[in-house]
């Protein structure tokens, strides 16, 4: 290729390809801006939930856990919790709370049997991925990529790919991909991807916005 025809076909690439690259970062902006919007009226969430754990490599495997999900912000302080009913079709009744900055997970339901981690305040922008995080609130924590519109049960929601700031969780998530709704401030579906064939998905369905909590939403033994 001699010099003129490669400047031909640098002037070809940049009009075709530049232009969408910065719709995507305008896209990306104005998803933001719509997060931070609706991220201020955020208050409570319920939805049922299913994760699904995936594995390709070495053996292809999933793990798959259904239930219902909690999630309150007020202010600056933010709970939630995961209530599992079911695990592989079998009965569960596996609980997950995170509340003033503790997180503690019992595979019985009971509190008794829970395990405690203390100080995980710092990883609270993590959990509330998507359910109340406002648009400056995510650039704080993630590198971002607009990865355009996607629909989830029927809901137009815009999809980011999103790599972790923090060093230490990029090293065991190295990406993570989010389909927002973002009027409501919530996400429909969650992908943690963990490398090594190993993947995490969060789907989130029956969504109800700011219509409160049961008050036993953050104890064990709740949503029996």
């Amino acid at each position: 290729m001699n010099l003129r025809a490669k400047f031909l076909f640098l002037g070809i690439f940049f009009m075709v390809f530049m232009p969408a690259r910065s719709a995507f970062a305008d896209d990306l902006k104005s998803v933001l801006q719509k997060l931070d919007v609706a991220a201020k009226n955020f208050h409570t969430t319920t939805a049922d939930v299913e994760f699904d754990t995936i594995q390709t490599d070495p053996i292809p495997d999933t793990d798959v856990q259904t239930g219902i999900a909690y999630y309150e912000r007020k202010g600056n302080s933010f709970e939630m919790a995961s209530h599992i009913h079911t695990h592989n079709n079998g009965p569960s009744q596996k609980t997950l709370i995170f509340s003033g900055g503790v997180l503690r997970i019992s595979d019985t339901g009971k509190a008794s049997d829970a395990k405690t981690y203390s100080n995980f305040s710092k990883y609270q922008g993590y959990l509330m991925l998507g359910f109340g995080a406002s648009g400056k609130e995510l650039q704080e924590k993630w590198d971002m990529t607009y990865l355009g519109t996607e629909k989830i049960d029927g809901v137009m929601t815009d999809k980011l790919e999103l790599v972790a700031k923090d060093p230490a969780f990029r090293k065991n998530v190295p990406k993570v991909t989010i389909w927002l709704d973002t009027a409501r401030a919530v996400s429909l579906k969650q992908r943690f991807d963990e490398g090594e064939g190993q993947a995490y998905i969060c789907h989130y369905a029956d969504i109800k916005v700011n219509q409160g909590v049961p008050g036993d939403a953050f104890t064990f033994n709740a949503g029996k």
